[in-house]
């Protein structure tokens, strides 16, 4: 199974007000592993970026000044995410701004994010999990001891990366973040890594990061299970495993 994690960062907050997308990121996932192909890549919004929007993200509109427009990179980004399942943390705001820069661009191949891939909700997601607290990332990252000490600001490649550990741990199962392969295929973006802005450095994951934490069961709780386990069998008078 192919999935894409997916962040953005925008001029603002409506893309119906004439907001646009001024920074993609986005990693691979196959059979819930990394693979280490991302997409990332800024873009210039052709128009002023909002300076509340700014001192969440830190793109200024000087740094997006040389970057291309959207219609540009559009060929690009839709065919690393074409086909797959796209996980994205509120869904309906990163999706909003994508269908906009799509049908601004009027292609006929692309012509909205739903016509070329799946998409899950992680924050619905996590609101079914954990109902009636915080459901941001930065409150799931405390919650399943993701590491976040580097997201000072926002920044959709970072995000992505964080994401995608937050959504391995809350969908449980296999949570093995190894790189399933080189990943140095077409779509791997060469030197993005060492691009700069006015805010610093693309900002990721460090490769040495610490390890996600795994909880163990106590003696007691293991105990506990074994217990509940033999009123299961006496009560139905079979074994459960």
């Amino acid at each position: 199974m192919r999935q894409i994690v997916l962040d953005t960062e925008t001029t603002g907050l409506d893309p119906k007000s004439g907001h646009r997308i001024i920074e993609i990121g986005c990693v691979e996932l196959i059979n819930r592993k990394l693979t280490g192909r991302h997409y990332h890549q800024y873009i210039n919004p052709e128009r002023e970026v909002d300076d509340g929007a700014i001192e969440v993200h830190g793109i200024t509109n000087e740094f997006l000044a040389d970057k291309p427009v959207f219609s540009q990179i559009a060929d690009d980004f839709m065919t690393f995410c074409d086909g797959a399942e796209l996980v994205i943390h509120n869904a309906p705001f990163d999706v909003g701004f994508i269908d906009a820069e799509l049908k601004r661009l009027g292609s006929p191949r692309w012509q909205s994010v739903a016509a070329h891939c799946g998409v899950l909700d992680t924050l619905t997601m996590a609101r079914e999990k954990h109902p009636g607290q915080k459901n941001n990332l930065d409150a799931l990252c405390k919650r399943y001891f993701v590491d976040n000490s580097q997201r000072d600001l926002h920044g959709a490649l970072l995000d992505a990366e964080i994401l995608a550990d937050v959504y391995l741990l809350m969908t449980g199962g296999q949570t093995d973040l190894a790189l399933a392969g080189s990943g140095n295929g077409g779509d791997e973006r060469e030197g993005e890594e060492t691009q700069q802005s006015e805010a610093g450095s693309i900002r990721r994951l460090s490769a040495d990061r610490a390890p996600l934490a795994v909880l163990r069961a106590s003696a007691e709780e293991e105990q506990a299970h074994a217990e509940f386990i033999g009123l299961l069998e006496k009560a139905a008078g079979k074994h459960y495993w």
